[in-house]
C-alpha cells in the first residue's frame, strides 16, 4: 500500500487541483495498534515513522464516523462472509484510534461528519448533506 499511496499521491496533473483518496497511510498504523502485538507494533510504528515523513500529507481529513451498532448492522447487510465475524470491540479500537489521530491534526485540516442516521444508498439528500458539511469546512478555512 505505501508504494500504490506514494507513486498516486506524486504524480502532478496539471488539469486537476486536488486529489480523493479514500486512503491515507496512517490508516495502517491504525490498524497495527489494534492488531499486532506490543514487540511487533513497535517494530512496525518504527518503519512507519522512517517511511510517513516522505509522503505528502493531506490538506483535509475528512471521517464520516457512524456508531459502532451501525457499523454493524451495515456489515450484515453487506453480506460479506468473511466480515460476519468482526466484532464490536474491534470496531470501536480501530474508532477510538482514528479519533486519537485526528486530535494530532489541526482543526482547518479535519472534518469529522456523523453518517451513524445517514443513509446514501437510498436518500440522495442525506448525500447532499454530506457534500453541504463539507463545502462549509472549505469555505470557513
Amino acid at each position: 500500500r505505501y508504494q500504490q499511496f506514494t507513486d498516486d499521491t506524486q504524480q502532478f496533473d496539471l488539469f486537476k487541483k486536488f486529489m480523493v483518496s479514500d486512503y491515507d497511510i496512517f490508516k495502517s498504523l491504525i490498524f497495527a495498534k489494534v492488531t499486532l502485538g506490543t514487540e511487533e507494533y513497535a517494530l512496525y510504528r518504527k518503519l512507519f515513522n522512517y517511511m510517513y515523513k516522505e509522503v505528502k500529507k493531506p490538506d483535509l481529513y475528512v471521517y464520516l464516523h457512524q456508531d459502532t451498532q451501525r457499523l454493524l448492522e451495515n456489515i450484515r447487510k453487506r453480506g460479506r462472509d468473511y466480515e460476519q465475524q468482526i466484532a464490536a470491540q474491534y470496531l470501536e479500537e480501530i474508532n477510538k484510534g482514528y479519533v486519537e489521530f485526528l486530535k494530532t491534526i489541526p482543526e482547518s485540516n479535519r472534518l469529522v461528519i456523523d453518517v451513524t442516521n445517514l443513509d446514501f444508498v437510498d436518500r440522495r439528500t442525506d448525500y447532499e448533506r454530506v457534500l453541504d458539511s463539507l463545502m462549509d469546512h472549505m469555505i470557513s478555512c
